[in-house]
Parts: structure tokens; C-alpha cells; sequence
């Protein structure tokens, strides 16, 4: 019997890393997956054999209450500690007892989730699981004088239900065989041997409900790791490689473009280094010259006769142009003396325009204001002067 239930186990075992051996769960801390309930039953002897005769399974049915704490370890495995109470029943269930609460038992049991161990745990409770419970526990019956402690063992199955969309709250039913293995009396060992007889059992039927406690996950229960797989994988790490060839390119752009703004920047400074050298446009001053009164822009008469060679110089020449300068002495304000100076150049310019037939086209004019760098004598600068523009 021993070597079948350790088979029974192994098999157990195997089956469970089967079912779950590529899946990664989340929420296994110490505080994660705690859960707490409340349950309420029938209880009857499975033989009335402790009058000495046996009277029928349902002769003796009592009330039972009872509480659970647990922890769900992995998926398929778990612990649980169960306190029940049974109430008075008629008097072939115990012999006799005076007080209300018949009976106490506490076991601790190991949970074993069927559904989850042979079908796999699909990241989140299903609707419906089969959970099987077996353990040892400590009983206490009030029905003897003295009265009767014991040791005893009990198995369940629970047909659970979990119920909203979190799973939080669990509804179960529960048939449970519980076993009276060995009894003392005020301590005396009464010399019965350890069996599992059902001439010493209780069968019971449980209605349940627990309340899962929030896990480290967000939920209230186990839930699968986000894994992603290999073809997923590769995809991404070709992605990267993409992309870092993107980058790398760039990269060696930068540093090109980084070294053409080098080479340029070199080129600049070399060339801010170069002496300026300024090429000075030839002007060919004209000899004749236009002299006017202080204060005055008419032309005297006798002054024609420079104007009349500078007409002269334009036909002989027709490709030239040319450029009539107006200056002032630097007597008086200096606003004045610059009009002065324009109006001395635009006189000139009409004269060779009326008189003398040259192209206004081929004239033009500068007032250049008061100034006395033409000559020491102040009259010699209140004159017009002309420049050969297209040399």
C-alpha cells in the first residue's frame, strides 16, 4: 500500500512539471495567494459501530461549521488548515454528550488542484476546478468522561466554483472522509492501533466559500509571465540590427560632413590670412574746369569755352561718358554749400544737353559739397570738374 501511494504520487508530481513546464507564473511571494473562508455541513457516522451495532449511515447526522486558512504554493500545490465544529445530534452519534458543540477538530492538509496538475494552469483559475485535500489533524470530543482527545485524518474532494471576473471568491462543495487513527482518554493511551477503519470515521458534506486575498500581480491568483517566443525574438533582434546599420550609417555621414566643415573652415582661414588687396578703378580726370562766382550756380560766359571742349572731347569720343563733379568753397553752412555744389553739376550737365546736343543718357552728375583740397585759393574751389566715366 505504501509503494502504490508513492507511485500515485510520483505520477502526480511528473504530471504537473508536464503540464506547466513552459509556462513562467507570476505572484509566488511569501504574502501572495493567501485565502480565507467559511463552511457549513452535515455530518453522520459511515458505520453506528461504536454501540456495538450498526444502525445505518444516515442515523446519526449532526451540524458542522467550520474555518480555512490557506495558501495556494504553486499552481497544483497548497496547504490548508481546517477548524470544524460539530453541534448535537441524536444520541447514537455520540454517547450521550451534554454540551452544545459535540465535537472539534483541527487538521492541516496539503491541497493537490487536479485540473491545473493534468490540464495546466491557463493563467488565471478556470470556472470550475476538482481539488483533492488529505492531511492529519488533532480532534477533541466533549462526549466522554473523561473526555477524548485524538488524532485523526482526514481527505476531501472539493468541487470548487470561482466566481467574478477577478476569481476572487471561491464556492465550493465538499465530501470528506475523516478518520479517528488513535485516541487517549485524560492522557491514557486507550491502545488503539493507528488504521484507517471506517468503523472509526465521519463522512461529511461541506458547502464553502473563500475569499482570495489580492496577490504582488495586480490579481487575486497566479497569472502566466508575459514570455514572448523565439520567432518573436528573432524579429525584434533583427529590428535592432536594422536599425543600428541605420544608425551607423548616419553616423559615418556625420563624420564625413563633420570633416568637409573641417576642410572648409581650414580653406576660410587660410583665406582670412591672404593680405586684401584692393584694385583701385583708374578715373581720368578731365583738364577743363567750370569756375563759378561766390555763392553763385550760373555760368559766366567766358567759362563756355571749357564746357564747349568737354562737348568736343564727347563727339570725338562717342563711346565715353562722362561725369560732372559740382564743389563748393567752405565758406557758409555746409547744407548750403551742398546744394550749391549739386546745382553747379546739374547746370553744367544742361548746358551740354541744350547747347552743345550731347545725350542726357551719356551725363551725370555729383554734388560733393564744400571743400578746400582742389586748391589753396579759396576761389579755385567753387568749380565744376569732369571725369571720364567709362575708363
Amino acid at each position: 500500500m505504501k509503494k502504490l501511494f508513492m507511485l500515485f504520487a510520483a505520477a502526480m508530481m511528473a504530471a504537473s512539471v508536464s503540464a506547466q513546464s513552459n509556462t513562467a507564473i507570476t505572484a509566488n511571494k511569501a504574502g501572495d495567494n493567501w485565502y480565507f473562508g467559511v463552511n457549513a455541513g452535515v455530518t453522520t457516522r459511515v458505520k453506528e459501530s461504536f454501540s456495538g451495532a450498526d444502525d445505518g449511515m444516515f442515523k446519526s447526522l449532526a451540524p458542522t461549521v467550520g474555518l480555512r486558512l490557506g495558501k495556494n504554493l504553486t499552481t497544483v500545490f497548497g496547504l490548508a488548515a481546517d477548524a470544524d465544529m460539530y453541534f448535537m445530534s441524536n444520541d447514537k452519534f455520540f454517547d450521550g454528550s451534554k454540551t452544545f458543540v459535540e465535537a472539534i477538530d483541527v487538521n492541516l492538509m496539503g491541497t493537490f488542484n487536479l485540473s491545473n496538475l493534468f490540464a495546466g494552469y491557463p493563467g488565471e483559475p478556470r470556472a470550475f476546478e476538482l481539488i483533492a485535500l488529505g492531511g492529519f489533524g488533532w480532534e477533541h470530543d466533549f462526549n466522554h468522561l473523561p473526555r477524548t482527545n485524538g488524532l485523526n485524518s482526514k481527505v476531501a474532494l472539493d468541487f470548487a466554483f470561482n466566481l467574478g471576473a477577478a476569481k476572487a471568491w471561491q464556492l465550493y462543495i465538499e465530501p470528506a472522509l475523516t478518520y479517528c487513527l488513535h485516541d487517549w482518554y485524560d492522557g491514557q493511551d486507550v491502545g488503539v492501533p493507528f488504521q484507517y477503519n471506517l468503523n472509526r470515521s465521519v463522512f461529511s458534506v461541506k458547502a464553502g466559500l473563500n475569499y482570495k486575498f489580492g496577490t504582488s500581480n495586480g490579481t487575486h491568483n497566479f497569472a502566466n509571465a508575459q514570455l514572448r517566443d523565439q520567432s518573436e525574438i528573432d524579429a525584434l533582434n533583427a529590428k535592432i540590427n536594422e536599425l543600428r546599420n541605420d544608425v551607423n550609417a548616419k553616423d559615418g555621414k556625420i563624420a564625413a560632413d563633420a570633416q568637409t566643415i573641417a576642410d572648409l573652415k581650414a580653406k576660410l582661414a587660410a583665406c582670412e590670412a591672404r593680405p586684401v588687396v584692393v584694385e583701385e578703378k583708374k578715373v581720368e580726370t578731365l583738364q577743363p574746369i567750370v569756375i563759378f562766382r561766390q555763392g553763385k550756380s550760373v555760368i559766366d560766359p567766358a567759362q563756355y569755352a571749357s564746357i564747349e571742349m568737354i562737348a568736343k572731347y564727347m563727339k570725338n569720343h562717342p563711346e565715353a561718358n562722362v561725369k560732372v563733379l559740382g564743389y563748393a568753397s567752405p565758406e557758409g553752412p555746409a547744407d548750403l554749400n551742398q546744394k550749391l555744389s549739386v546745382q553747379r553739376a546739374e547746370v553744367v550737365k544742361n548746358a551740354l544737353i541744350n547747347k552743345y546736343k550731347i545725350a542726357a543718357s551719356r551725363i551725370t552728375t555729383e554734388g560733393l559739397g564744400a571743400t578746400d583740397k582742389l586748391s589753396d585759393e579759396l576761389d579755385f574751389n567753387r568749380v565744376a570738374m569732369f571725369i571720364d566715366t567709362t575708363k
